[in-house]
């Protein structure tokens, strides 16, 4: 059973420190070059004073709805482990994990919104920098942590404390 709370809990961590990283990390689009677009700048390299020149990104709806989500999904992710920590303490013997397990299943939940929506108006990033790109590795890791949150928190509902 301590082997299971182990692996549970490091899977929990690891999610964790993927949202962390996607959330706040600046590569969610790379440009050609040095230059990078995330959730919250939009960053490009001035090559005559080799220093990176940075701008709020625009007032778009989509994307406040994508800092929104991925914000909330690092807010319950959290809330989620302290829950287990929590009931991990405090529940008698035999009870079932159900608060973490929903508040994971709903992670995984604002996780996939938000990189489906981002994924859907890349289109726009495109048009505004004709220039080209592709999605960055920002992207990539919440789209990893959605499938690591659905799995954890459908193991959370089928976990029970045992003694």
């Amino acid at each position: 059973m301590s082997l299971l709370l182990l692996v549970v809990s490091a899977l929990h961590i690891l999610i964790l420190i993927l949202l962390f990283v996607a959330t706040l990390d600046k590569s969610w689009w790379t440009l050609p070059g040095k230059e990078s677009l995330n959730l919250w700048y939009d960053c490009t390299w001035n090559n005559d004073t080799k220093t990176w020149a940075c701008s709020n990104v625009s007032d778009n709806g989509w994307l406040k709805a994508v800092q929104v989500l991925m914000v909330l999904s690092l807010i319950l992710c959290c809330l989620s482990f302290i829950l287990f920590m929590f009931q991990l303490y405090t529940m008698r013997r035999g009870g079932l994990f159900y608060a973490t397990g929903l508040c994971q299943l709903c992670t995984s939940v604002a996780v996939f919104s938000g990189a489906l929506i981002y994924a859907i108006h890349a289109k726009e990033i495109v048009v505004k920098h004709p220039r080209g790109g592709s999605f960055g590795y920002c992207f990539a890791l919440a789209w990893v942590a959605f499938p690591l949150a659905l799995v954890s928190g459908i193991v959370y509902i089928h976990l029970r404390k045992r003694e």
